[in-house]
């Protein structure tokens, strides 16, 4: 038996094709630039609080999505929640946002006025213009192709980025855990009693085998030189390509494209600003 192990060179190790996004433009994206360009797209959004910006934000958003290969059905489908969110804001800005002109009808702390419809109506938009790109970007990302690249392109900590990647991994198997537990105390007769009761003790049961289990991970990571400073390689390449800079410019360019077309109408209105 020979002594020596055979590894191929990064350069030239073929990784499997992972389904990384319904977009065929965003799956050819870094993770690490994917956070990056939801960071560009949303931050310069909450600036700005009117109905043009928003609308034409989020017009844009679902036009370069479709040209991207995510049709705006698809879209509004996978982010469902963004716009129950966006519903929730739109009812609470439209009853309890500060008077403007002329109150319509008002009881005890519900106030309608004038201006209370469209700001109700710019709010939720902006809200979807915001998180939807967000949630379409996050769909499908690898958590251990993002920790790669937190650790190659952005320097963080690897001991604080694959203990994270490896508790989130561990997360997963909770679900499991609490079943063999449930299990587990039904095949000792113990599982007929108090719901409540039977939750408290299964609950503690499952903390109890999270520690130990954590303790296995900090002594696996810690026999793989993870707590000591010497210089570490990696076994996966994560760089920055030309297409990943074409992205940076179109996240940046998305929101002032937006914010100058409402400028230029006269429409602009400074999120922390009074109405």
């Amino acid at each position: 038996m020979s002594d020596y192990v055979t590894v191929s060179p990064q350069d030239t190790r073929v990784e499997p094709v992972k389904p990384a996004s319904p977009s065929w433009f965003v799956a050819r994206i870094n993770p690490v630039s994917r956070i990056i360009g939801a960071l560009l797209l949303c931050i310069p959004m909450f600036f700005s609080l009117d109905l043009v910006s928003a609308s034409s934000a989020l017009a844009i958003e679902f036009v370069l999505l479709w040209i991207g290969g995510v049709a705006p059905w698809t879209v509004c489908r996978k982010t469902w929640p963004v716009w129950i969110a966006a519903l929730g804001s739109f009812i609470s800005v439209f009853l309890y946002a500060r008077v403007s002109g002329e109150i319509l009808w008002s009881a005890g702390w519900i106030v309608i006025s004038e201006g209370s419809f469209p700001l109700a109506l710019a709010t939720a938009i902006r809200v979807a213009a915001i998180a939807v790109p967000g949630v379409i970007l996050a769909l499908g990302l690898d958590p251990t192709d993002l920790a790669d690249g937190l650790v190659e392109i952005l320097h963080f900590s690897p001991r604080f980025v694959y203990g994270g990647l490896a508790g989130l991994r561990m997360f997963t198997l909770l679900q499991d855990d609490w079943r063999a537990l449930g299990l587990s105390q039904r095949s000792r007769g113990l599982g007929d009693g108090n719901a409540i009761m039977r939750a408290l003790s299964q609950a503690f049961g499952l903390l109890v085998l999270s520690i130990r289990r954590a303790t296995k991970l900090a002594t696996a990571m810690e026999a793989r030189g993870f707590g000591s400073d010497a210089p570490r390689s990696q076994a996966r390449v994560s760089s920055l390509h030309t297409i990943d800079w074409v992205f940076y410019a179109i996240c940046l360019a998305i929101p002032f494209a937006a914010l100058a077309l409402a400028i230029a109408t006269g429409n602009w209105h400074f999120a922390f600003q009074g109405a």
